[in-house]
């Protein structure tokens, strides 16, 4: 008998950091004895046809009224809150970071997620949050009741961990290409770094094709293109030797809902420097250089003193070893799905 249902928008075992949670808590939850079904929704969202919108909307309505429906938050910020009101099944909402809060986004398109998320919010019967700095902006900015939010931080296999630093350094930084983590704020920290001795790989499929041009016709402009090369999406034993062979960590993030490949790199034992932004300083503790939001400046002087200073790399590169001890693993993620899925269905 299905227990669950987990209605996620278009292809599960996409490689972004959303994505590979849910499917693995999917994974997880069903080998637990928790049979759990996947829901593909339209792969449009968060910026659904309106046929899209009416697609998703009747496969939420033929859930029935006791099997929670666990729903991705691409779906849940940009559902029309009128229909998910006559949905039949509890909701249980996984929202990894509020739409409205996504960089680049027109200041009407924000506004909009903005408010019809806090009305979806009003149907959600419990959600779920990957940090406590999300639930505290849910609670804060978008009204929740912090008694229906659990925070449900992500799991971590242990990977195989044989650096072999590359000369010259590796610069690392993987996130999609798309304006939120920042990469053009990394290219301008790297460009004022031409002195030095370093190579920098930038990993992550091109989600926004313009901005992804963009950051090509950048690195040419900075005159580091020749040290600059942009992997897009790649396998996860390809990303273990990128990590591997790494000297450093960067993240230009201008926000993260949590920012599990900064959990990833410190896995690695790797320093990192990334941007006070979001859930990273609560991820990342004090295992990273941290700088604020759009500073190149700032964020080039940090990279400097990791690149030219052997002991301030060791140092955060223990600190990363020590902090990563303490990351839960999948099975645990999984535990506090069940037991949120059991409160629901007992309500």
């Amino acid at each position: 008998m299905t227990q669950a249902v987990f209605a996620i928008p278009g292809d599960k075992d996409r490689r972004t950091g959303g994505f590979i949670y849910e499917a693995r808590v999917l994974r997880e939850l069903n080998e637990m004895g928790c049979t759990t079904m996947h829901l593909q929704l339209p792969d449009s969202f968060p910026d659904p046809t309106t046929a899209d919108m009416a697609t998703a909307l009747d496969a939420l309505y033929s859930v029935p009224s006791g099997q929670p429906i666990i729903l991705d938050g691409l779906v849940f910020g940009a559902i029309d809150p009128d229909g998910l009101a006559k949905v039949h099944a509890p909701i249980i909402a996984m929202i990894h970071h509020p739409l409205g809060l996504e960089t680049g986004l027109s200041k009407a398109r924000s506004a909009f997620l903005l408010q019809n998320e806090a009305a979806a919010l009003c149907h959600a019967d419990h959600i779920v949050v990957p940090s406590p700095e999300t639930a505290r902006v849910l609670c804060r900015d978008f009204g929740a009741d912090a008694d229906l939010i659990t925070v449900a931080p992500p799991g971590f296999d242990r990977p195989v961990v044989n650096r072999k630093p590359t000369d010259p350094p590796l610069v690392l930084s993987v996130g999609l290409l798309a304006p939120r983590k920042g990469h053009d704020v990394l290219l301008d920290a790297l460009g004022q770094l031409n002195t030095l001795s370093w190579q920098a790989e930038i990993v992550g499929r091109a989600h926004d094709p313009v901005y992804a041009a963009a950051l090509h016709e950048q690195a040419r402009a900075l005159d580091i293109e020749e040290r600059v090369s942009f992997a897009g999406e790649i396998g996860q034993d390809a990303l273990t030797a990128r990590f591997n062979a790494a000297s450093m960590f960067a993240l230009a993030t201008r926000y993260e809902g949590y920012g599990m490949v900064l959990s990833e790199a410190m896995m690695y034992g790797l320093p990192i420097v990334s941007c006070r932004a979001g859930a990273v300083p609560t991820t990342v503790g004090d295992a990273a250089i941290l700088v604020p939001p759009d500073d190149s400046k700032r964020l080039a002087d940090a990279l400097q003193g990791v690149l030219q200073d052997p002991s301030e790399a060791e140092e955060l590169s223990q600190l990363s070893v020590r902090r990563s001890s303490t990351l839960p693993q999948w099975r645990e993620t999984a535990q506090i799905f069940l037991a949120t899925i059991e409160r629901v269905r007992c309500a």
